[in-house]
């Protein structure tokens, strides 16, 4: 068995914080017939990223998660240093699933060896809508981070949530350009019991914050019933006046796009799969979500 680092003593669960000894473990119990599943997360993990665990372990023979909390995706730096960090939470909850799962927690060196910056990348448009508009810079942090992870754990399958859709064309895209030999698998939103879609970023709401954040996705179910008969411009504007309603929430955007292409719907095709992305801002603490328009 190589020698790890584990940031805390754990019976029978290896934790990584180093990517040549994670490389020599993974070349140990690999073999011609063997995959491996990657899930990448920032941490503070919930059931969403344990269904793509659960995923992973169903369809591979060995599965890694990665928790590294990604600087140079924060064009914020009071959104980078609030991210929750909870390591030792994670793993128990990791451990829910399997304490086979191979854990990669490592440091900003590790991932970038000195030089924390951004790989410019062209996505062929991909990075200039919704999320792009909003957060500059925010998508080469991304394309940099999960190439340098793909390269590092060399997974056959990686699973990623659609909570992200954007991200998560983004990621196809880079995979295709870059020729990593993957697969990208996109998993269903997991939301909580009031439909607010699961988020790390939901443990910085209040009690009272997490409950009325609900109001996101019952504005997005409206928008889609409308979307049946009206306009994406008309939708549009509905969304804009249902939150004018209430002072607590700050839409920042709302859009509704093609799902391939992620440009805007000016003109409605049958021929075409839509999609509406939304972001709001909950005091200070900003919420994406999306649904799909079928």
């Amino acid at each position: 068995m190589s020698k790890f680092v584990p940031y805390f003593n754990l019976k029978d669960m290896l934790i990584f914080n180093n990517k040549g000894d994670l490389n020599k473990h993974l070349q140990g119990i690999s073999n011609t017939n063997s995959t491996i599943g990657f899930v990448p997360t920032m941490g503070a993990l919930h059931l969403g990223h344990l269904s793509l665990l659960e995923k992973s372990i169903e369809n591979n023979t060995h599965t890694v998660i990665s928790i590294f909390v990604n600087p140079t995706q924060f064009n914020n730096p009071e959104d980078l240093e609030k991210y929750p960090r909870t390591i030792e939470n994670d793993i128990e909850k990791i451990k829910t699933v399997s304490d086979k799962i191979l854990v990669y927690a490592p440091t900003v060196e590790d991932i970038y060896e000195g030089n924390t910056a951004s790989q410019h990348y062209d996505f062929d448009g991909l990075e200039n809508q919704m999320e792009g508009k909003f957060r500059p810079g925010h998508f080469d942090g991304v394309g940099t981070v999960v190439k340098r992870l793909l390269e590092i754990v060399k997974p056959t399958n990686a699973y990623f949530g659609e909570k992200d859709f954007q991200q998560l064309q983004i990621v196809k895209k880079l995979v295709a350009k870059e020729k990593i030999p993957v697969n990208i698998i996109g998993c269903p939103i997991y939301r909580e019991n009031n439909g607010l879609a699961m988020s790390s970023r939901n443990e910085r709401l209040s009690v009272k914050e997490r409950e009325n954040a609900s109001l996101i996705f019952e504005i997005l179910n409206q928008a889609k019933t409308l979307f049946a008969t009206e306009s994406a411009a008309i939708v549009t504007d509905f969304v804009a006046k249902a939150f004018e309603k209430y002072p607590d929430f700050e839409l920042e955007y709302f859009e509704i796009a093609e799902e391939e292409t992620l440009l805007p719907c000016i003109t409605k095709s049958e021929n075409k799969d839509y999609r509406a992305f939304i972001a709001v801002f909950v005091n200070k603490i900003r919420l994406i979500d999306t649904i799909s328009l079928k």
